[in-house]
């Protein structure tokens, strides 16, 4: 499994922003390109960009990120990828590789960011992902747990979302 994700604040007006991103979130869960796995936004605060969010798009393999890349702006999606992307400033992303674990996007409560690989959780659910390419501004690692912490889901998965899990 691969994820890109997608740093980013609004240049205005959070609560609007926040509508517009879910529903794209929704279009693309409710019309999925083909390798498409999940997606989520968490309401983040991190030293490469401050206080914002970040997107997770979980795809199948590298060429399903390719096949996301083109449908994120494809006529099926393009409306409300627009709706949102023109109220984005400074936008960031990377692609990450899940190394182990199961934890899907839904049930992550903490992200913990590291430049070296992190020990797994010795229990409870997790998902250990690492970046690839050297491409993002985060560190190498993330761990992700269902721990509260300093993830904060922005909104629910959408009723019409396809469930997959990781």
């Amino acid at each position: 499994m691969l994820a890109y994700l997608f740093w980013h604040r609004p240049s205005a007006g959070a609560e609007e922003y926040e509508r517009r991103l879910a529903a794209f979130h929704e279009r693309l869960r409710a019309a999925p390109p083909d390798g498409f796995v999940e997606s989520a936004v968490f309401a983040v605060d991190v030293p490469w960009l401050g206080t914002g969010y970040e997107d997770w798009y979980v795809v199948e393999d590298w060429a399903a990120l390719g096949v996301l890349n083109a449908a994120a702006v494809d006529e099926a999606h393009r409306r409300e990828h627009d709706d949102v992307a023109h109220q984005a400033a400074h936008g960031a992303g990377g692609v990450f590789l899940l190394r182990t674990g199961n934890l899907g996007l839904r049930d992550a409560g903490n992200a913990a960011w590291s430049g070296t690989q992190p020990n797994a959780p010795e229990a409870g659910e997790f998902a250990l992902w690492q970046r690839q390419m050297v491409l993002g501004p985060a560190p190498e690692y993330v761990v992700h747990t269902r721990d509260t912490g300093n993830v904060s889901r922005v909104f629910p998965p959408a009723t019409k979302s396809v469930d997959h899990e990781l």
